[in-house]
């Protein structure tokens, strides 16, 4: 079966962009960002398991679990976890659940909101929100919404600062609109005064492309050293070379085989190439349109894996065909013998 990877480095463009700070020319020479042996953030998006048509506890306990025993942070209420169509209820329960297995230990949490097209920011769901996931312990990563989005550039700004007073450090999320209707990605002049928000420890990057993000990054090495960019891209998770951390879902797959792959690249072990090639693979293949299908492929995977009883996904969300099981078996075959040390 041939996967086509679309890892979106802008053709020839890709060193010479807008600086939409200062309207200038800037250069961009990745091979500049990289930083060898550096210690990875990784933080895992994990998966809402489900099994007979409900919530799949046990085994969404055993993959939190799992994740942090892999020296992963677990985030939870995101994408991955069907933030946009579980009831507030299992929100409130995920919530619980992990800061019951977490005992101190650090994670990070979605704020969403829900709301339509027209709506204008619902405040009060955010503070709210920010509220419930602090009081479990965990890490706030504000979602975008439609009423949040729709604000001008100044508006929005003010929003962020203004949710931001509520809690003592937070995430901020841009996301395409391949993932979500109310997904933006900002101006670079938008992020830059984001990113210059006093308790924003970092900001998750999922517009599936590389050029933006080393423009974050070098904005990032230029005005705010210590805050991280989470690459949010499936399809270059290589983007670790260059100084992006990540926030994955990707990562919920195999999380020891990304905890591994980043031991590989702090030590200068050149296994990472070998590992982060089969890892982009698997990204690839499931990544591809429709990309919310993604989920169904986490859970067919972490059910070939041993980790999950069931490959159901929550109701309303897109689905793969029988057929990707081939392909995932023999992915995940493969993986088994890099995490044993043998070769591919």
């Amino acid at each position: 079966m041939q996967v086509s990877c679309l890892v979106s480095i802008g053709k020839k463009r890709d060193k010479v962009s807008r600086d939409q700070t200062f309207g200038e020319r800037k250069v961009i020479e990745p091979r500049t960002l990289v930083v060898p042996k550096r210690a990875i953030h990784g933080i895992s998006a994990i998966l809402l398991p489900v099994a007979n048509h409900s919530v799949d506890w046990s085994g969404f306990e055993q993959h939190v679990e799992r994740t942090f025993a892999a020296g992963l942070e677990p985030a939870v209420n995101m994408d991955t976890g069907y933030a946009n169509l579980i009831e507030g209820s299992i929100r409130a329960e995920v919530l619980n659940r992990t800061k019951a297995i977490a005992d101190g230990r650090r994670f990070v949490a979605g704020v969403f909101v829900q709301d339509a097209p027209d709506s204008v920011l619902d405040r009060e769901s955010y503070l709210r929100g920010i509220a419930e996931v602090e009081q479990a312990g965990g890490t706030p990563i504000f979602f975008q919404s439609h009423g949040l989005i729709s604000q001008g550039d100044q508006e929005l700004v003010r929003a962020y600062q203004d949710l931001a007073s509520s809690c003592d450090s937070f995430l901020f999320f841009e996301l395409a609109k391949v993932f979500a209707p109310f997904g933006k990605i900002y101006d670079l002049e938008v992020y830059s005064q984001l990113m210059q928000i006093s308790n924003a420890i970092g900001a998750k990057h999922s517009s599936l492309q590389r050029l933006p993000e080393w423009e974050r990054l070098q904005l990032r090495n230029e005005k705010r050293p210590e805050f991280r960019v989470f690459t949010g891209n499936d399809l270059a998770i290589d983007m670790v070379m260059y100084g992006s951390d990540y926030l994955l879902g990707l990562s919920t797959f195999a999380p020891d085989a990304f905890a591994l792959r980043d031991a590989y690249w702090r030590s200068g072990d050149s296994r990472f190439y070998e590992l982060n090639d089969l890892l982009q693979y698997l990204g690839c293949y499931t990544f591809r349109a429709p990309t919310p299908a993604y989920k169904h492929s986490a859970a067919m995977f972490l059910k070939i894996r041993g980790w999950l009883t069931s490959d159901e996904t929550y109701a309303g969300s897109p689905t793969r065909g029988s057929a990707d099981r081939e392909v995932l078996i023999q992915i995940a075959e493969d993986l088994e013998k890099l995490l044993r040390g043998d070769l591919v």
